[in-house]
């Protein structure tokens, strides 16, 4: 085992984030650890690492592993190091070695002493054992996997973006080769290409890796394993995350069955406890029962976390068929060509995709689209276009003094108080979190207020780049539900393949300074752009014998859940079928008793009633009937008894 967790429980004041949840890291394992915004992904990884202590149980870790965790607060690190002197970090000891090997180096021409010799060969040989001559090319090697050119590599550090810093950070982690390497968002700040270079290499890396990410596509191709933060516990499956989906939804229809039978159990046994606890002869059985669901082990009814709510799209106004026409565009910037005399149409119904690797000018064509960045050539607006557009520079155009409702209420939905609280809760501002000033929210949560106010607007034309930054998996699955039901037109930027699936119908790439237009989805996109690359290396099959991506395979059986066991152990068909046939029979004396109860309640009120006694015939049809009816109710109290204890040792037969 290289880390893990054994009964912990973790509190944030009176919050209880884990309670004794257990998890051990093997070797050589690949994991994704997934949950709901807010149940404590992040949290795990710092209490892995020893940021965090537990309240209870302990945090183990080998005294021999390495772990590299990478995380959103290293972007505070700043040095005026290039990126490659940076990233070379990472071999500290070669470093070392280096600088060694040339002091000795001069001082051996200088003097020629033996020991010197001796000291020189030493470093030499610890060099070779290291490998260390290679390490310039392999960090180059991984710089440029994660998108960095040549020319990129000797400027400092402290010139990149976040997004490009992170990169660095990340290729640095590669590079020490950690026995576990803990990735908390690895996929937030790399393009397409990037995020398939990380994918191959982790792939075949030697160490474990935890992954905590929203990339369904990323998890299915990397992990192995998943873990799910949920209901305070840690819920373990064998399989990639569609095997996870498909896993968990079997496993909640059972603890939900298991719950209902067990809430049917408890209901039968304080009905009997109910009706026989003042008879003498059932006293003690009825004292029994009731220490006996003192002591039961109770099944936790499934709670839904998060509602499937619908964010609902209005468009006023329908426009003509093209909505867009870039005619002969040209944008350069400097030395650095965008695009060159380029020229592509937006049809209404199309679900654009604007695909290619950072740096090709996603970003740069959206906004020249909408019409906020210059160029060369000419764009024309079809007819009746209404156009919305959501961007990372939009959060400069919000109210601080507003509240997130009231901001919500200026993009002039007309919509209700209620209707606007509902659509907020879908981007994570549930309850008071509505009521916060905007000024007070982080980046992420000013981004996520902006797309929703592009959500909800009236527009019949969607422009949005990297809508699910800031989102988790449930509220991308909802952003996708509603784009596919927007009767209106989109093109957007995302590295989310997982998203652009679901929502596109087409794909835009730049390349060669180009808007090379694919009429289909990513998916074909993908499979035609593999073709293609294997025909141009000489290596093309016909279509039918197209390979398949190769995809972690997921085990056929799960591992226990961390998770508080389900009261009825699994029994044979016999007893099972013999057990609720007994059960049937009981309910079914229940109900015969209940109504005949019914019944002695209105003959014994007859008989209370002096008008009765009036009609000698009612009189004796009436006390005749209720001496049939107490005569009956003696015979299925005991019947009732006896099947109640037939069942009883069943139940008793079943749990062993």
């Amino acid at each position: 085992m290289l880390a893990g967790l054994t009964n912990v429980t973790f509190e944030f004041g009176a919050r209880i984030l884990f309670e004794n949840a257990t998890w051990h890291i093997q070797p050589n394992e690949r994991i994704g650890l997934v949950g709901f915004n807010g149940t404590g992904k992040s949290t795990l990884l710092k209490l892995l690492v020893g940021q965090y202590s537990p309240s209870e149980g302990t945090v183990e870790r080998s005294r021999t592993t390495t772990i590299g965790y990478l995380h959103q607060d290293l972007l505070s690190f700043d040095t005026n190091e290039s990126i490659l002197q940076v990233a070379l970090g990472a071999f500290e000891r070669v470093l070392q070695l280096e600088k060694e090997i040339e002091e000795l180096g001069i001082e051996l021409e200088k003097t020629g002493d033996e020991n010197t010799l001796i000291a020189y060969t030493d470093r030499l040989h610890e060099m070779d054992t290291l490998d260390g001559y290679t390490i310039h090319h392999r960090t180059e090697e991984v710089l440029q996997g994660l998108g960095f050119d040549n020319a990129s590599l000797q400027r400092p550090y402290k010139e990149f973006s976040g997004g490009w810093r992170m990169r660095v950070l990340l290729a640095k982690m590669i590079l020490m080769a950690p026995d576990l390497l803990l990735l908390d968002e690895p996929t937030n700040h790399l393009d397409l290409p990037s995020i398939e270079w990380l994918e191959k290499y982790l792939v075949h890396y030697q160490g474990s890796v935890v992954i905590v990410s929203h990339d369904k596509y990323f998890l299915n191709r990397m992990v192995t394993k998943i873990v799910e933060v949920y209901q305070r516990q840690l819920h373990i499956y064998n399989g990639n995350y569609d095997f996870f989906q498909k896993e968990k939804e079997i496993r909640t229809d059972l603890q939900q069955r298991a719950y209902e039978n067990q809430q049917d159990y408890i209901r039968q046994q304080e009905r009997f406890i109910e009706r026989f606890k003042a008879k003498a002869s059932k006293a003690a059985q009825a004292q029994s029962i009731v220490k006996r669901l003192d002591r039961l082990e109770r099944v936790e009814e499934v709670i839904v976390e998060r509602p499937d709510i619908r964010i609902n799209f209005q468009v006023d106004k329908v426009p003509g068929k093209v909505l867009v026409e870039l005619k002969d565009i040209t944008k350069k910037f400097g030395d650095n060509t965008i695009v060159e005399h380029t020229s592509a149409e937006i049809d209404r119904g199309d679900k654009i995709a604007l695909i290619g690797a950072n740096g090709k000018g996603k970003s740069t064509l959206l906004r020249i689209i909408a019409g906020i960045e210059q160029f060369e050539g000419d764009r024309r607006w079809g007819h009746n276009v209404e156009e919305s557009f959501y961007a990372q520079h939009q959060l400069e155009s919000l109210d601080l003094n507003n509240t997130v409702l009231d901001e919500m209420k200026t993009c002039g939905a007309q919509k209700t108080e209620l209707e606007l609280r509902t659509l907020l809760g879908c981007f994570l501002f549930s309850g008071d979190d509505a009521d916060k000033k905007i000024k007070v929210l982080s980046g992420g949560e000013k981004a996520r207020v902006a797309l929703a106010k592009t959500i909800v607007s009236k527009a019949n034309f969607l422009m949005l780049d990297e809508p699910t930054n800031h989102l988790d998996m449930h509220s991308v699955d909802l952003l996708i539900d509603s784009l596919n039901r927007y009767q209106g037109t989109i093109i957007m930027v995302s590295h989310d393949r997982y998203f652009i699936s679901k929502v596109a119908n087409k794909i835009w790439e730049i390349d060669d300074h180009a808007i090379k237009v694919f009429d289909g989805g990513y998916e074909e996109w993908v499979e035609w752009k593999e073709r293609m690359a294997r025909n141009a290396a000489g290596k093309g099959q016909p279509e039918k014998k197209q390979e398949k991506k190769a995809e972690p395979a997921p085990a056929p059986k799960p591992e226990p859940v961390a998770a508080k066991p389900v009261v009825n152990a699994p029994i044979n068909k016999e007893l099972k079928k013999e057990l609720q046939k007994q059960q049937k029979a009981l309910s079914e004396l229940e109900q015969k008793i209940d109504s005949l109860n019914k019944q002695k309640v209105e003959k014994e009120a007859l008989l209370a009633d002096p008008s009765t006694y009036a009609d000698k015939n009612k009189f004796i049809e009436t006390e005749s009937s209720l001496k049939t009816i107490n005569a009956s109710l003696k015979d299925l109290n005991a019947q009732y008894e006896t099947a109640f204890e037939k069942v009883m040792e069943l139940e008793e037969q079943a749990n062993k």
